[in-house]
Order: structure tokens, then C-alpha cells, then sequence
């Protein structure tokens, strides 16, 4: 049997057979997709409000939050972000940039015994506190570094 032949009837059948389950109702792709994402957040100008959009007015410094960033940045469209949470109980952590249009960059929420670490490439417009912010047991915490952009990556 030619296998093109055979790889496009396995193909077929497959796709004929998850048509069938999604139609009768017996998967929903609607549970998979991500949750609903905090637009206020994410809409802020400024730091002060992406803090208050995910509910972290007043974090407290933690040196248990390990914020990864380069000290500069040689292309500000891609910059490398590693964070890394030793504080028990963490539930969700943010990603800021005081200086970008809209300062919250990413929010990523841990449960069922997730390990408590996120990695991004973060665009940045100019030089600017790069911040991480986690929330663990109700509590926030945060962590902040001075990043230096040579190249703006936000329309610079």
C-alpha cells in the first residue's frame, strides 16, 4: 500500500472522528483556552494602575522573587526575561516595564503544585526598571532591576 495513501487516510479518519465528538458534544475546545484576561490590567498607563489592576497595591521587596534580566539590552523589541519564585504558596506571577505604554507585559497563574517560574521576551521602548511581581498565600512581593535599552523596541 503506498503510505501517502495511508498517512491521508489516518489523517482523515482522525479528523472525521474528533468532528464527530466535538459536534455531539463530547469534547468543548472552550475548556482548554486560556482564562478570561485582566483588561484593566493590561490597559493601564502607568505602573501605579497595572499594580492596582491585579491586585497588588504595596508589594513588599523579596529577595525569594529571582528577577533574570541583561543589564542592557542591545535590541529593545526582544528582551529575555526569567523569573523564578522561592516563596511558598505562589500562586501567580506579573511581568512589568515602568517606562512602556502599558507597563504590565505578562501575568502568568500557577495552581495544582505548578513550579513558580516564567520566562518571556518582553519588548521595551527605552531604558527602565524591568519589575516582577508575585502573589503567594494572599500576599504580593516584587523584585526589580534596571534594564538600559540601546534600541528602542516600542515604535524607537
Amino acid at each position: 500500500m503506498n503510505t501517502t495513501r495511508r498517512t491521508v487516510l489516518k489523517g482523515a479518519t482522525a479528523s472525521g472522528v474528533l468532528a464527530g465528538l466535538i459536534a455531539a458534544g463530547a469534547l468543548r475546545p472552550t475548556q482548554v483556552l486560556a482564562s478570561e484576561w485582566n483588561k484593566a490590567a493590561f490597559e493601564a498607563k502607568d505602573t501605579a494602575g497595572a499594580l492596582k489592576g491585579i491586585g497588588a497595591a504595596a508589594p513588599a521587596d523579596s529577595k525569594d522573587l529571582v528577577l533574570k534580566v541583561p543589564d542592557i539590552a542591545e535590541n529593545g523589541a526582544v528582551v529575555p526575561v526569567d523569573v523564578v519564585s522561592n516563596i511558598p504558596k505562589t500562586t501567580s506571577i506579573a511581568i512589568l516595564v515602568e517606562k512602556n505604554p502599558s507597563p504590565l507585559c505578562a501575568q502568568f497563574e500557577f495552581s495544582n503544585g505548578a513550579l513558580p517560574e516564567a520566562s518571556a521576551r518582553i519588548k521595551m521602548g527605552q531604558t527602565s526598571m524591568v519589575k516582577a511581581v508575585a502573589k503567594a498565600d494572599g500576599k504580593f512581593y516584587t523584585a526589580q532591576k534596571e534594564v538600559k535599552v540601546t534600541v528602542g523596541g516600542c515604535g524607537g
